[in-house]
Formats: structure tokens, sequence, C-alpha cells
């Protein structure tokens, strides 16, 4: 693994260098998109070949007082000294660019990937290499997120700036908060289950949104403890409903990077037991990202869990890249349809026979199938048309605090 601490060390040597001299610097996050697509399907080896030879081609690109580092097995960072402006560093980003638009040669096979680049300026943005470059990922991000091939850091326009140090502390001294929203049983119109979902509240920026801070412990270590407090988060109000005889089930969201750590599905499952929460009674969902992150390790961990009576869904279905052969080997109990189909049925008939197919395929797999995104009585009623099992939606309740969610179903105060 590449150490980041060394290439922060020599960045910022850089620019305590060139901090004197006239112009400014700026530094690149250099991501080729399509990395993990080609090791999956060809090895490591042959990523390793990607790298070297993309960085040749970005070394031929830029200019010879750059420094390039390669900073992991799809990333650069980039540090380019004696830049005129923010339009300067943006011109050298459209050039390494276009620099992908041609095909990388690796041995005798092309590979065609492109590049996605956020770039942060020194010292506008930052004075500290690693400031720069977290900065440069959140520009990175931006880019990602509007559809170009590259962005400049914006601070009064880019998402809030999340501090490692600052979540992992609040996951340690249990300061973010679980929330659940209720699912309704089509069949039976009553609320058998809820979706456990992570909200933060920092001192420093207020409410931060889960669509900011997620994917950040997703890049990061903090994932699996974050996955953990939600675990354990979900089970203790779980086990209330338990104790007071007012059950649901609880669904958590699992991310794929829990499953390469040793012993996962024992901890859980000891959880399960602390709690005295019944394992028919928890749902992990696992996106269709995990089937391409590591199939055959989703596969054995997911096993063991339903090997103990814990249930499995596929969320987002639709949206990503799961199969046929996927769903014949992945050990699912249940399809959660993405809600981006769910909105369309009303006023697009392809997308309805679409999602009466998938409901179809669920069934006869012997699934459950489970509509996401439900915001009126209209759409509701057509999936009852089509036999879904379970729904959920802002028309069938919002995410509320999970304490507050116990302390209304305890007192026989309707959900829905």
């Amino acid at each position: 693994m590449t150490d980041r601490a060394h290439i922060f060390t020599a960045m910022q040597a850089l620019l305590d260098r060139d901090s004197s001299r006239e112009g400014l610097c700026a530094v690149l996050v250099v991501r080729l998109r399509g990395m993990r697509e080609a090791q999956l399907r060809f090895g490591y080896g042959f990523g390793n070949e990607i790298m070297l030879a993309a960085r040749e081609r970005i070394v031929e690109i830029v200019r010879h007082i750059d420094k390039v580092f390669v900073a992991a097995d799809d990333t650069f960072l980039l540090l380019l000294p004696a830049v005129r402006n923010r339009t300067h560093a943006l011109l050298a980003a459209t050039r390494l660019v276009g620099a992908f638009d041609e095909p990388l040669m690796c041995g005798s096979r092309p590979w065609h990937g492109r590049a996605v680049i956020g770039a942060a300026m020194h010292p506008e943005h930052g004075a500290a290499a690693e400031l720069l470059c977290r900065r440069a990922e959140i520009a990175h991000d931006e880019a990602l997120r509007i559809g170009e091939p590259f962005a400049m850091y914006q601070p009064d326009n880019t998402q809030v700036e999340i501090l490692y140090g600052e979540l992992r502390e609040d996951i340690e001294a249990n300061r973010l908060q679980v929330y659940f929203q209720p699912l309704m049983d089509v069949r039976q119109q009553t609320i058998t289950r809820v979706e456990s979902l992570a909200r933060w509240n920092t001192q420093n920026h207020g409410e931060v949104a889960p669509v900011d801070f997620i994917p950040f412990a997703e890049r990061s270590d903090l994932i699996v403890p974050l996955t953990r407090w939600s675990l354990n988060a979900s089970l203790r109000q779980a086990a209330a409903l338990h104790r007071a005889g007012s059950p649901v089930d609880v669904a958590i969201n699992l991310s794929p990077r829990v499953f390469v750590e040793q012993g996962f599905a024992e901890q859980m499952l000891g959880a399960l037991d602390i709690w005295g929460v019944p394992a028919e009674s928890v749902i992990v969902e696992v996106t269709e990202t995990a089937l391409l992150t590591d199939l055959d390790m989703s596969v054995r961990v997911l096993r063991r869990l339903r090997d103990r009576g814990v249930r499995v869904a596929i969320d987002d279905f639709g949206t990503g890249y799961a199969s046929f052969a996927y769903l014949r080997h992945f050990p699912a109990t249940e399809l959660k349809i993405d809600r981006t189909f769910v909105d369309a049925i009303i006023e697009d008939a392809r997308t309805e026979q679409l999602v009466r197919a998938m409901v179809e395929v669920a069934h006869r797999l012997g699934m459950e199938a489970v509509a996401e995104g439900v915001e009126n009585q209209e759409t509701l009623d057509r999936l009852m048309g089509m036999d879904c099992d379970m729904v959920q939606g802002f028309h069938i309740g919002r995410p509320v605090p999970a304490d507050s969610f116990v302390t209304q179903r305890l007192a026989g105060v309707a959900i829905v």
C-alpha cells in the first residue's frame, strides 16, 4: 500500500520551498475510472501495468518541474509549482484528461479508461499538503457528482468538508444518532419493519448529510467502526421493542468493506445474542456494488449469516451491475427496487413493466420484493396491483429518531 504520509511530507517540503517564489501551486488528484473493473477482469498485475503506463503518459504531459506521485491503485497526486492562476491549473487538468482519450497499451492489450480530476490551489485553499489533497479530493467528488471531467475546489459551493478526526471521535463517543424509517407490509397494511439510518450532527458543521459523511467514511477506514456503531445502536432500539412485546424487523446497511474484516459474521451474530434480538428479525442490506467488489468474500460472509437466520437484501436493485448469474449465487432473501424506477411507474409505462418484472423475478426466486421511494397513494396502488411485498417512502413514513419511534410504537401511536 502506498504510504500517503510519505507523499504528504515530500509535497510539504516542495510547497515550503516554493512559497517564496512568484506564482501559485496547484495540487491535483487524478483518478482513473475503470481501474477496479480492469483488475477484477484481468488481475492485479494488469492493474499495475495500467498504472505504469498511465504514469508515463502523465509525465509526458506535465512540465519537468511538476511532481507526480502514485497514491493508490487508481490515483495519482500531482504538485504543479509556479502556476499563474486557476485557469492555468485547469488547463493542465484539461490536457491530462485529453491524454487518456487514446487507450493505454498494457502489453498487447489496450485499456480504455478516463481520468477525473479535482484541483486545489496553494495558498488560497490551504498551506498544508494533506489539507490541499483533501480539498482536491472534494473537488474530484464534485466533478463526479456533476458529470464533469474536472473541478476546482470551491469552499462556498462544494459539499461540507468533513474532518477525519471529528467523525472518528463522534463514532467512538456515540454522538451519532440512529433513525428508523418504517416499511409497510402491503398485504397486512401494517408497519412490520424499519430501516436503520445514521445521522450526524457536529459541533463545527451542524447537521452533516449522510450523502456527505458516509462516502467519506467509505473512502477512509472509518466505515468499519461506523458499521459496528450502527449495528449496536440499531439492535439496542430493536431489543427494547422485542422486550415490550411489540417487535419489528430491522434492516441495517452493510458496506462491502466490512466483509474483509476477520470474523465479522461472528461479531454480528454475537451482537444479536448480546442484545437478545432474534436473527430472523434482522435484514442486512448490501448494494449491488458489493457484488462486484468481492463476490466470493461477500457470499461467504452472507451465507454464514443466512445459516443463522439473518435475512439478506440487495439494495438499490436495478441501478448497478447485478446480473442473473449474481442472483443465482448470492444468498439474498429480498430485492429492494430502487426509487428511480418506483418514482417513474406512474408516468412511464415501460418503467412500470420493468418494475413488474422485477417483482416477478423476486417471487420466482423465492424472495420478497421491496419498493423504495413510495411518495403517493397512486404509486402505492400500482405496487399493490403488482403484488409487491413491502413498500418504503415518505408516503409510508419519514425517518424519525429511533428512540422516538420506539416510544410512539409502545404508546400505540400510528406511525403511518
